[in-house]
């Protein structure tokens, strides 16, 4: 069986050579992530050279000028370039994602989309769903937003904020979510960025310093009919949610990213530094290599978690809607065992992974944001607790 690469879960030469264009492009922006994390400013050079080397279009269909890569393949990048910089990564990520999901899902116009997948292939234009509000909270809660579209002739008026809007200084469509209180209906429209559309410069949080995740203020936008993407059923799962949603496995591909950086710095500082007092490298006391242990455990479960179910829906896409315990039990289990995987590797290294400049220092900041990615913990737990109780009912009444 031909080989073509020293990791598992790379199976073929295009997933190889994905890989090894992630890694490159995941040297470059590590280079200057630090610098950054450190302003808190927004990254457009490496956004620049992410638009150069055609990473816009990776999941924008074929027929409208992108690459048409597949979900596992997504991940696979998305891995590398999360070890590199989580911020790019998980901003730029949910870019790659929202083409994927509307290319499967077909949930919006064809003439919207084809629109945009033109502008993001030739223009290099990205785009983003925007659907918190502060007081509102994500829709993943199940309650209406606040923004509220007013029709009028020829399409509607906006008006409402959006916070956490990643991508805001560079973004220059976006899709957001807005009640139409004529019709008691959520709808998901298409905004072009206009001077009714205002970025208010509020992003400044601990970790993903870089993601540029301001707030947005929509001042009476007029959208035009053309641009209601979807009206939104609330007794059905939708893209907003990532219950059932396999697209979403970006989210915790991105954190696994982070859990493999401070693996590897990990197992290089006990590989290279001398213990006087052991007389040999620290990699041969055993709290160390128990602590290695512990991370490669938890790296290794987080990694088979991930490809397996990606892998599963590759083989059978009509099971998306399934396998939404095992895309919420994913995003739980990796993004904890991140979370531990840092934690671990800054006591193997100690007092200096706490040090600004330091890797493990951003790294530990950014893998906490990993809480306040949907769906929150809360929520997994209580959606498996009801899947598990209404799964018996069925059993007791077959009986």
């Amino acid at each position: 069986m031909t080989r073509f690469s020293d990791d598992l879960f790379v199976r073929n030469k295009r997933e190889a050579e994905l890989v090894d264009y992630a890694k490159r492009l995941a040297a470059e922006i590590d280079k200057t992530a630090a610098k950054y994390d450190e302003l808190g400013e927004f990254p457009f050079e490496h956004f620049d050279l992410l638009e150069r080397k055609g990473f816009f279009k990776l999941t924008v269909p074929r027929k409208y000028g992108g690459d048409e890569i597949s979900l596992y393949e997504m991940l696979l990048i998305q891995e590398q370039m999360g070890k590199a910089d989580a911020s790019t990564a998980l901003s730029v990520g949910w870019h790659l994602l929202t083409f994927l999901n509307v290319r499967e899902t077909l949930s919006w116009p064809e003439e919207a989309f084809e629109r945009i997948c033109h502008a993001a292939v030739e223009n290099g234009s990205l785009i983003n769903i925007l659907s918190t509000e502060r007081g509102k909270g994500n829709l993943s809660r199940g309650g209406k937003p606040g923004t509220i579209a007013r029709k009028t002739k020829g399409g509607y008026i906006i008006t409402g904020e959006k916070a956490f809007a990643s991508l805001a200084p560079i973004l220059n469509h976006f899709s957001i979510t807005a009640y139409i209180a004529e019709e008691d209906v959520t709808a998901e429209f298409l905004i072009t960025k206009n001077e009714q559309v205002e970025v208010i410069n509020t992003w400044n949080a601990l970790g993903m310093r870089a993601t540029g995740s301001h707030d947005i203020i929509l001042h009476n936008v007029f959208v035009p009919e053309s641009d209601l993407l979807a009206k939104l059923d609330a007794s059905k799962p939708n893209r907003f949610l990532a219950d059932g949603r396999v697209y979403s496995l970006e989210i915790p591909a991105v954190y696994l990213g982070i859990a493999g950086a401070p693996r590897d710095y990990a197992v290089d500082f006990a590989k290279n530094t001398y213990s006087h007092s052991l007389q040999d490298y620290i990699s041969e006391a055993a709290h160390i290599r128990q602590k290695l242990g512990e991370i490669e455990l938890l790296y290794q479960t987080a990694r088979h978690l991930l490809y397996s179910i990606a892998s599963r829906f590759e083989q059978d896409s009509s099971l998306k809607n399934e396998l939404a315990n095992d895309v919420n039990m994913a995003k739980h289990v990796i993004c904890n065992n991140a979370v531990e995987i840092v934690a671990k590797a800054m006591r193997i290294v100690g007092g200096r992974s706490i040090a600004k400049g330091n890797k493990l220092e951003r790294l530990f900041r950014d893998v906490q944001c990993a809480a306040f990615n949907p769906p929150p913990d809360d929520l997994i737990i209580e959606q498996l607790a009801a899947s598990l109780l209404s799964k018996n009912v069925k059993e007791e009444i077959n009986v």
